[in-house]
């Protein structure tokens, strides 16, 4: 089958939606089938070979953060050369919403179209106001798919109808084993971070109070903090006597991400809102590692409400610092959970995401169009 995937938001920033693409796009070639994606970048940007750039992006203000989009004449007549030279069985276009080349490609397309939200956002009045322009290009949708249930209802709002529930994928056996980073976790004990650091929803300023609480009580403690973002700040909020135990390693690579898994005792997620999943937490049960998360309806789903991660109250700095020194002083409960959450995260594997996907291609295929697909391995 030759499939075709969107990617809204500019290849070379971090995103979960970028991840998800990627690793749908590497395992659908596994499986057989041939992928190109298009998406903003750059045109001198490093990419992998199945990705085509479509431009350079802007940053906007979208949900919450900051997106990088592409939206405009130059974007548009690369995603129609695009979507021509590549004759594709189907166009996968993700977060069809967002004002950037999955929009792009609805409006050009004339064959089957599937689409996935990834996003959980209430309806607005900019999108409200622009709805009969979005709804020209949304209806020509055949397929629709959310990664969780908060995703679906966004996806009921906005487009009507229903969709396939597939959640995002991790590929499990790159996140198993790693060495931990130098010196790491240490005899004091470690706790860890993974996000960007300037972005409020991901709830690094409940965890730097968590810290500061509980940095206090136990004087080994160190907290591994990355992910982009300015660290000079991160640090002017944490008290001095704490300081030279708070670790910056900014923006990391995928290799050093996988560390970063390995080398803390407790991985913190303390996500204030707008997360429809929880990709990081799904990266971390891979890993094994004990985790705290926000008790989110999308982090309940993804630990298996409390099961698989413990939980604690979304925004509540003293009900995280008393769960992380709760697991810092059981060592037991510490491996009941890595075991839980190792066993919960194969439902996420993406060898079984990828083939469910497939499954929505086919159903969107006009009759006897799928004799390109190849034969089920």
């Amino acid at each position: 089958m030759r499939v075709g995937l969107v990617c809204p938001y500019s290849w070379d920033v971090p995103g979960g939606v970028q991840e998800h693409i990627r690793d749908l796009a590497e395992a659908l070639i596994d499986l057989g089938h041939h992928v190109s994606v298009i998406s903003p970048a750059d045109d001198d940007a490093v990419l992998p070979g199945y990705v085509v750039p479509a431009g350079r992006a802007v940053a906007v203000p979208y949900n919450g953060s900051v997106a990088r989009l592409a939206f405009g004449p130059l974007s548009a007549g690369r995603v129609r050369r695009w979507i021509k030279d590549g004759d594709f069985d189907v166009l996968h276009v993700h977060e069809p919403t967002a004002p950037s080349l999955s929009l792009l490609a609805c409006w050009v397309a004339d064959g089957p179209i599937v689409a996935t939200v990834h996003g959980a956002t209430a309806r607005s009045r900019a999108l409200h106001a622009f709805e009969p322009v979005l709804r020209s290009a949304l209806e020509k949708i055949n397929g629709r798919i959310a990664v969780s249930e908060a995703a679906r209802t966004t996806l009921v709002e906005h487009l009507g109808g229903d969709a396939v529930l597939i959640p995002n994928g991790v590929t499990v056996s790159r996140y198993e084993k790693a060495e931990p980073l130098a010196g790491w976790p240490g005899e004091g004990g470690a706790i860890g971070f993974l996000g960007r650091m300037d972005e409020p929803r991901k709830g690094l300023p409940v965890l730097l109070r968590a810290f500061e609480i509980i940095g206090g009580q136990r004087p080994g403690l160190r907290l591994l903090i990355a992910g982009p973002g300015d660290g000079d700040d991160v640090l002017a909020r944490v008290p001095a006597e704490l300081r030279d135990r708070v670790v910056l390693l900014g923006q990391v690579s995928e290799a050093v991400k996988v560390q970063v898994y390995h080398s803390v005792d407790v991985f913190c997620a303390p996500n204030t809102g707008g997360e429809s999943f929880g990709i990081v937490l799904a990266e971390a049960m891979a890993a094994g590692a004990p985790i705290v998360a926000s008790d989110l309806d999308a982090f309940r789903r993804v630990l298996r409400r409390g099961a698989a991660g413990e939980l604690f109250a979304n925004g509540d700095a003293e009900d995280l610092a008393a769960a992380i020194g709760r697991l810092l002083d059981d060592p037991r409960r510490r491996a009941t959970l890595s075991a839980a959450a190792s066993a919960a995260v194969r439902d996420y594997d993406w060898p079984k995401i990828a083939r469910d996907v497939v499954q929505v291609y086919e159903a969107v295929l006009p009759v006897g169009a799928d004799e390109r697909a190849p034969a089920a391995p």
